[in-house]
């Protein structure tokens, strides 16, 4: 009988590459991890992994089981969320992740739902970029996120998290007064072309905002030039309106912009959604999350 414990082990080494990178993420000492995927072979009775240099990777047997594992783990957590379902009451930790803005935007509404339709439930919040999510999710780090992708980064398929829409939102090009361009057209060449010999304002490198304002300039047809690099888009306005450079903010960044902040819609979209392990769509405590930022998002498109 194949372990599921190290079954899960064999996924995350499938997603994350390494044992060493397994060990960290799941707080045990490689030798562990790497024992337990012996055993594991034991048990298949088939070579699961095999050295590539200083890599271990899977064989063709390996891959062909974490197919499985996904299918395993996902019923697993069906199971897990029909049980609680047959418990009274919604309550227990409730551990979600969000990006920066959704931290200061969705997130305090939709707690305030919680505590007044599940008073018994514990809500923590970690913030985290929307790339790492799925690894923290699988780790057990994390019940529930809120994740977003942009045009030009679109979320990579992932069959170990499944996800549920929350809100489409347009991007915007935020500049100073002083430093605005005179363009004409709609296209992207057309409104961030003036811009290329400018400073840019871009969240951190490695992050998927990181990403998507290099992709869209590159789309535009140049190279920006990257003057300051933070996540914060309450920041970016900011440094934007007194002329620090131009930016990329999604609509629901845009609310309180400074003075001498100039806006300008782009065709470029930021999706954000609720994102949750494989199979826990039916678990009381994450239908009620979905539901409190469904209804976060609806109140504040009713307030804009």
């Amino acid at each position: 009988m194949l372990d599921v414990r190290r079954l899960s082990l064999l996924r995350e080494l499938d997603r994350r590459g390494t044992i060493a990178a397994v060990a960290e993420a799941l707080t045990f000492t490689a030798s562990a991890v790497s024992q337990q995927l012996g055993v594991l072979e034991r048990e298949a009775g088939v070579p699961l992994l095999e050295r590539s240099g200083r890599r271990v990777v899977l064989t063709p047997a390996g891959r062909t089981l974490v197919t499985h594992a996904d299918a395993v783990l996902q019923r697993l957590e069906v199971a897990v969320s029909e049980l609680a379902s047959a418990r009274e009451g919604v309550g227990g930790p409730l551990r979600i992740g969000t990006f920066p803005s959704g931290g200061h935007t969705i997130v305090p509404a939709a707690l305030a739902e919680l505590a007044r339709r599940h008073p018994a439930l514990e809500p923590m919040v970690r913030e985290i970029d929307s790339a790492r999510v799925s690894d923290g999710l699988r780790a057990g780090e994390l019940d529930v996120a809120l994740v977003h992708d942009y045009d030009f980064v679109p979320a990579a398929p992932d069959t170990t998290v499944d996800a549920i829409p929350l809100v489409d939102e347009p991007m915007y090009l935020v500049t100073s007064a002083a430093t605005r361009a005179t363009g004409r057209g709609d296209t992207l060449a057309d409104l961030l072309g003036p811009y290329a010999e400018a400073p840019w304002i871009t969240a951190r490198d490695g992050t998927t905002g990181h990403a998507m304002a290099v992709r869209a300039c590159q789309a535009a047809g140049f190279q920006p030039r990257i003057r300051h690099q933070v996540n914060d888009f309450r920041t970016v306005l900011a440094l934007a309106a007194t002329g620090q450079g131009a930016g990329l903010v999604p609509e629901t960044a845009t609310a309180q912009g400074p003075a001498g902040l100039v806006l300008t819609a782009l065709p470029l979209f930021r999706r954000s959604k609720v994102a949750f392990r494989a199979g826990g769509a039916g678990h009381p405590s994450i239908a009620a999350f979905v539901a409190a930022a469904k209804a976060a998002v609806a109140a504040g498109s009713a307030a804009a």
